[in-house]
């Protein structure tokens, strides 16, 4: 079973990667413009933070030529592992893996045991698929809202998605492209929150992210939204790999 994680709020010392992997979650709904920058952002912050991170990509195809998580899943002993466990910021094709693991059930055991030597384990996939492999984990995965007008509805389908199926509630970031704009939400932010509320009960409270803000502004929502992604996420359970060579 996923574990929920600790509370962050103790310090940066609780983020120490050999505590146990961390699951968290970005739920792509068509709009990778808004979502990709705020992805690597996050990714680095949490570098900087001693966390290592491994990214496993829903949107790319695993093949001889792009092995990625099927693979490792196939031959956890193998070559393919090791060459990826010292690196600190790793992306991986998943999309057949996380096919894999949807039908024979998501084992945070064997996925742990995997990438037991990354800080954070970062899932990045459509709503169906986020549903079909954690649904009920108690993770937050992130809704990310960019400011362009179809971008609240493929918002909302995905939300409700992870709300209804899922049983799990996103945490939304607002891209703003107006600097300084932390108290005023973009069109279709605004439009998800009222959608939310008034079709689903839902109060959403979106976590602003300046697009265009100064370089020291924009690292500090970023840095806020990176540690309330780990309050939410949940300890993937190590398993020590034993090899022999």
């Amino acid at each position: 079973m996923l574990e929920p994680c600790l509370n962050q709020a103790a310090g940066l010392q609780s983020l120490a990667p050999q505590l146990a992997p961390k699951l968290v979650a970005v739920a792509s709904h068509g709009q990778q413009q808004g979502e990709l920058p705020l992805l690597w952002s996050l990714c680095t912050t949490w570098v900087d933070m001693g966390l290592p991170v491994m990214v496993l990509d829903g949107h790319a195809l695993e093949s001889e030529q792009n092995p990625g998580l099927l693979h490792m899943l196939a031959d956890p002993m193998g070559d393919f592992h090791e060459d990826h466990e010292a690196q600190t910021w790793a992306v991986l094709p998943a999309a057949l893996g996380f096919d894999q693991l949807a039908q024979q059930g998501f084992n945070s055991h064997t996925v742990g045991g995997l990438f037991q030597n990354y800080g954070v384990v970062l899932l990045y996939a459509g709503a169906a698929t986020l549903t079909d492999l954690v649904k009920g984990s108690g993770l937050a995965p992130l809704l990310v809202v960019a400011p362009l007008k179809a971008s609240s509805l493929t918002a909302y389908r995905a939300l409700k998605q992870l709300l209804l199926d899922a049983h799990l509630r996103p945490t939304v970031a607002n891209i703003a492209l107006v600097p300084n704009a932390a108290s005023t939400l973009s069109g279709p932010t605004q439009n998800l929150q009222d959608c939310a509320m008034t079709y689903l009960g839902l109060e959403i409270k979106p976590l602003t992210v300046s697009a265009t803000a100064s370089a020291h502004d924009s690292q500090d929502e970023i840095n806020r939204l990176a540690l309330q992604l780990l309050e939410s996420a949940v300890f993937l359970e190590r398993h020590p790999q034993q090899r022999t060579h």
